[in-house]
């Protein structure tokens, strides 16, 4: 019986030594596998990790690339870096962009991209980064019926000698282009002000002036609504008094009637020549935004601040811009 017994006991130990052999390389094997596993997941997941990171930092910097308006940047360390040397003009620069961080709490700028449409863009970018709505005319006609009323109401057939910036571009067609910049320009603007969140209003300002070909339409849009108010304040101008930049528009002997004015201005505005002063009045009048500009190479003159129009009404909002030459402009930041 005793021998039995250990018989039995000697058999179950070894049955189960050997269940244990099988399970432990099971385990083993299991581990093994669950470790590779993990090892794998964990290369994958940092490889896929790096992945992203240099995909977003590519696209970031073609974003910025891309940009026609730049971060900001710190104002006197731009100073420093664009006007280095004893000249007397760069002294005077700095002195001049000290001033603006001393007095007038100016602390950083943002680089607009120096080309013919470089204060359109400033003017239209600050507008659309403040969330700034439709001038109160604006909200009273359909603006892409200003193309077709000015060729049909108007009799304005000239308008086919409409250039489009640096594309040269005349003829019958230029009408339903025309009537593309406007549809850009209303529906981008509405989209825009409607965002009360400022960082998803400066996002979408970002990637719309990273844009060449829809930016552009923006600013052919409020080249053509200068145009379409110059056309009405001519016809009017015979009847009743029209507001006196008109009056400066016209005594001029390149822009004494629309035709002229399109011709010899509009046309070149974004190929070969920027806004001029008088164009600058017209662009905040229509806007209705008060534009201060803060003009560098005027310092300690009367004319180193100018407010473009001089006459505007106070619910009007302001936006400022920068000039070293009243040919490019920044966007100054103002900090307190």
């Amino acid at each position: 019986g005793r021998h039995e017994v250990w018989s039995w006991k000697t058999a179950s130990k070894e049955s189960l030594c050997l269940m244990w052999q099988k399970v432990k390389v099971q385990l083993i094997l299991s581990m093994s596998f669950l470790t590779a596993l993990f090892w794998y997941c964990r290369r994958l997941y940092s490889f896929l990790a790096q992945l992203l990171k240099r995909w977003t930092n590519y696209l970031q910097r073609q974003l910025i690339r891309n940009l026609s308006v730049l971060p900001e940047v710190d104002l006197l360390g731009y100073s420093a870096r664009e006007w280095k040397g004893e000249t007397k003009q760069a002294k005077q620069m700095r002195e001049a962009y000290e001033e603006l961080f001393r007095s007038c709490h100016i602390k950083y700028l943002r680089q607009v991209r120096r080309d013919n449409y470089s204060v359109i863009r400033a003017v239209l970018f600050q507008i659309f980064s403040q969330g700034i709505p439709f001038p109160s005319w604006m909200k009273e006609r359909d603006i892409l019926k200003l193309p077709e009323k000015l060729l049909y109401s108007q009799g304005c057939n000239w308008i086919q000698q409409y250039s489009f910036g640096p594309e040269r571009y005349t003829g019958p067609n230029a009408f339903g282009k025309l009537r593309k910049c406007m549809e850009a320009l209303k529906t981008n603007w509405a989209e825009i002000s409607a965002t009360r969140d400022h960082e998803e209003r400066g996002s979408k300002c970002n990637t719309l002036f990273s844009d060449e070909s829809k930016e552009y339409k923006l600013y052919e849009a409020i080249k053509f609504i200068m145009l379409f108010e110059v056309v009405e304040a001519h016809e009017q101008i015979r009847n009743k008094p029209v507001h006196n930049l008109f009056s400066l528009l016209f005594a001029r002997d390149s822009s004494s009637d629309p035709l002229s004015f399109m011709m010899n201005h509009l046309n070149s505005i974004g190929d070969s020549i920027c806004l001029d002063q008088v164009e600058l009045f017209l662009l905040g009048y229509l806007l209705e935004v008060k534009i201060r500009v803060y003009r560098l190479h005027r310092f300690n003159t009367e004319e180193f601040q100018v407010n473009y129009p001089d006459e505007y009404r106070r619910e009007w909002n302001e936006i400022s811009l920068l000039t070293e030459d009243d040919h490019y402009y920044h966007i100054p930041l103002f900090r307190t």
